[in-house]
């Protein structure tokens, strides 16, 4: 924050991301290899369990394949839930660690899962309901789109044509989802931001981050379009060489030992692309709350409301005191002004109201 607040362009935004994400370069890092971390963990469990059964060419195997199928379906039950939580608090703390960075406030791996953890529930929240309406959604209007287009082409078939009308479906479905998906992931973008930032519920989050972007969702695409070719292209410059690798290794091609390079080739894909995971996602989370913040100047004058906070105007909250009576549940909450002025563990508004000076008693007669 050495320079002063001020609508940004999108050029500004990455050389203001790479900045940021260079200067704390390990704690970014840190903060997104813990998700990649433990889904490489769940896959390696997998593959073991894979390489454990080895060939089925007798009853035994036939019945060991069955036991791992069934392990492996375990492992998924464990895995998908804890990789949803995982993920969701990493994207939260991402986001808090971005935005006490862009503040030019001090920040930590530890400190920033401390930070989002008791609000926890409402990240694992929003992420679910990110993933079902950018993912879920158009996968399964593909599958719908499909088998629909499967049945049209059989109709047509009768009639000539059937072909050509199941390639103009698909087509059009593939266009009409891939439109829809990248729309829903820009108007849902800010989501975590506001809530991390403000303090807002999953669904208020939601709301904010539908009108903070609007007249900015074609920057954010172009964002979003980046992060995907950034981590396309990091992921085969290191998967190929280490493919080519582990197939030269001596006696990988042989009839007994072909399945356990085909599943060595798959980790190194799977870890190569873990690691560029790990190492592109902090730029679209920095550069999100860039965004976030941006939209504020823009549209509410945040950076008015930072200078008097900076100048000393806004006051600091008084310090809570300890009580031994219950207090009330749930307490009362800040202004939403107030919290969105700066994230967690920054200078806030008070929302007492200045003292009045006491009436002196009027003088005795």
């Amino acid at each position: 924050m050495d320079e002063p607040l001020h609508p940004s362009t999108l050029s500004e935004i990455l050389d203001r991301t790479a900045q940021i994400y260079r200067s704390r370069f390990l704690v970014f890092l840190g903060i997104a290899a813990i998700p990649s971390g433990v889904l490489l963990v769940f896959v390696g469990i997998v593959a073991l369990l894979v390489l454990r059964v080895g060939p089925v060419n007798s009853p035994a195997s036939v019945f060991a394949g069955v036991v791992v199928a069934l392990l492996v379906g375990a492992v998924f039950l464990i895995a998908l839930p804890t990789l949803l939580a995982v993920t969701a608090l990493a994207m939260a703390a991402m986001s808090h660690a971005a935005a006490r960075a862009f503040l030019g406030q001090p920040i930590g791996i530890r400190d920033s899962y401390k930070a989002v953890w008791p609000r926890g529930w409402r990240a694992v929240g929003l992420y679910i309901f990110e993933v079902v309406v950018v993912w879920v959604v158009p996968f399964s209007a593909w599958f719908l789109t499909v088998m629909f287009s499967t049945l049209l082409a059989a109709l047509g078939a009768a009639f000539g044509g059937g072909g050509a009308i199941f390639v103009l479906a698909i087509i059009l479905a593939v266009a009409g989802l891939v439109t829809y998906g990248f729309w829903m992931a820009t108007r849902v973008s800010l989501a975590f931001p506001a809530t991390v930032v403000e303090q807002a519920s999953a669904w208020d989050a939601l709301r904010r981050s539908a009108t903070l972007t609007k007249g900015t969702k074609g920057r954010i695409f172009v964002l979003l379009l980046l992060g995907i070719v950034l981590n396309f292209i990091l992921s085969m410059a290191i998967a190929i060489p280490l493919s080519i690798l582990v197939e030269m290794l001596p006696g990988a091609n042989t009839p007994q030992h072909l399945q356990t390079t085909g599943m060595l080739v798959m980790l190194v894909v799977y870890g190569a692309g873990f690691a560029v995971r790990a190492i592109t996602r902090p730029i679209t989370g920095i550069a999100l709350i860039l965004f976030y913040y941006d939209q504020r100047i823009r549209q509410e004058g945040f950076d008015i409301e930072w200078m008097m906070l900076q100048a000393g105007l806004v006051v600091p909250p008084p310090q809570p005191q300890l009580r031994t009576e219950a207090q009330p549940w749930p307490p009362p909450a800040a202004s939403v002004t107030e919290n969105r002025l700066a994230p967690e563990g920054a200078l806030i508004a008070s929302t007492e109201p200045p003292a009045q000076p006491a009436a002196e008693p009027p003088p005795a007669d």
